[in-house]
């Protein structure tokens, strides 16, 4: 019958610390996310614990969900039933945790659910019937979204110096990420991501010695620099000397709501030395680095709420504008931001809105305003690979998961490699995004 006939619940350390999810957790958090229910007991785990979001799952989900006996595959049902039972807007009575554990691993059970989801794809999506005897999870994401063929393999943009909330460094913007454009697949562009992530350690040892390698919370690099322009000449010289000059550009996310105070954006806010610029300042040192370096991607260039700052700069930004803290996977943030004209791409974490049907809801979305959606992990990260499927299954055309390094990080990038060859081997037409990483949807 493919009936949900059991949930269970468990405490997992993410990286700072039957069919199954394990939640990711933020750093850096906007104020509109979905509440992550922690425990607050200082004596276990110092207040990071998790057994409330497990005893909802177990006392509250579980019971209602077996009850109301949804097929495995009707993931729209069973999200729309555990957001009807939480009640509230952010998901803060049973937590974001609770909930979105349970919807991926429904999501993973109902690709499994071959009859089911045979079903489902002739029922649902009438042009297409589904004949395989196994069902990726990709595939089925695929068709729960309606997402058009051929599949699109992602740019991953691998975040290799870190600052901001990531580090111990006086640097104010938070990450800055490689991306290799000119590969000739995923597979060739996690060989050039790897090889200009090696390549930028021994720079870095030669210039600030052995201490300097070591990596953030996102397995980047976290060496003694203070100004955006270290970092990019960094890089610059890291791809340079593995010859891919034009194959590789760069993604800079400030995570500027971190340094934002009283409409000042303080890029001293690490050290001793304030640096208040206003928003204005802060648009013409965009410019000038999107003019000087291959900067091909901007996240959160202005706090959450300066809704002015980011239409003024939208106006003459030329490059994907991507908004994280500003939109907050929230389907009404993101209206509000396609009604401003104030971004042009989402930032996609699942965590943040907490159940797989909406953040597909949230892409979709996006894309009807004729955006791009990057898709994220989070900086407490887990070696769950649910978005490297999520990611291709939207074809999103590209994916942050951190540097190429660090288990929680590799698993996703391993993923989508194992998806890049299983749909070669099947003989299924995919394409690598490339240099049209932002354009791999059209409304």
């Amino acid at each position: 019958m493919s009936l949900i006939s059991a949930i269970t619940a468990a405490q997992r350390l993410d990286s700072r610390g039957v069919f199954k999810a394990i939640v990711p957790s933020g750093a850096s958090k906007g104020d509109y996310e979905a509440v992550e229910l922690r425990d607050g007991d200082q004596k276990t785990y110092h207040g990071q614990g998790v057994l409330k979001a497990i005893s909802n799952v177990e006392t509250i989900i579980r019971p209602a969900l077996i009850a109301e006996k949804f097929k495995v595959f009707d993931l729209e049902s069973i999200d729309g039933f555990m957001r009807k039972l939480d009640g509230t807007s952010d998901k803060s009575k049973l937590g974001a945790n609770a909930i979105l554990g349970v919807s991926m691993a429904c999501a993973r059970a109902g690709a499994a659910a071959k009859v089911g989801f045979r079903f489902l794809a002739v029922t649902k999506f009438k042009t297409e019937a589904y004949r395989r005897k196994d069902v990726p999870l990709y595939d089925f994401i695929r068709l729960l979204s309606g997402t058009p063929l051929p599949y699109v393999m992602p740019v991953p943009f691998f975040n290799v110096l870190n600052g901001g909330m990531h580090s111990g460094n006086s640097m104010a913007f938070q990450e800055f990420m490689i991306a290799p454009v000119g590969a000739k697949s995923f597979t060739d562009a996690v060989r050039m991501g790897s090889e200009v992530y090696q390549e930028l350690k021994s720079v870095l040892k030669s210039k600030f010695g052995g201490s300097a390698i070591g990596v953030g919370d996102e397995g980047g690099f976290a060496p003694p620099i203070s100004r955006p322009e270290e970092a990019l000449d960094l890089l610059i010289e890291a791809v340079e000397r593995c010859n891919y000059t034009g194959k590789v550009k760069f993604g800079i996310d400030p995570a500027s709501q971190e340094f934002l105070l009283d409409r000042f954006y303080d890029l001293g806010f690490k050290s001793s030395d304030s640096k208040k610029m206003s928003s204005a300042d802060m648009q013409s040192l965009y410019h000038e680095l999107i003019k000087k370096y291959p900067v091909v991607l901007l996240e959160d260039p202005f706090g959450q709420d300066d809704w002015e700052s980011w239409t003024e700069f939208r106006k003459t930004c030329k490059i994907e504008l991507v908004g994280d803290d500003l939109l907050a996977t929230n389907v009404t943030r993101i209206k509000t931001a396609g009604e401003k004209k104030a971004c042009n791409a989402l930032l996609l974490k699942i965590n943040q809105i907490g159940t797989i049907t909406e953040a597909i809801e949230a892409a979709k979305l996006a894309y009807s305003y004729g955006w791009s959606v990057f898709v994220s992990h989070r900086s407490g990260e887990t070696t769950d690979d649910f978005i490297a499927d999520l990611t291709v299954a939207l074809g999103t055309g590209h994916l942050k998961s951190g540097s190429p390094c660090r288990g929680e990080r590799v698993a996703k990038y391993n993923r989508l490699m194992d998806i890049e060859q299983e749909l070669q081997t099947r003989s299924v037409k995919s394409s690598y995004a490339g240099e049209k990483f932002g354009q791999t949807r059209s409304v």
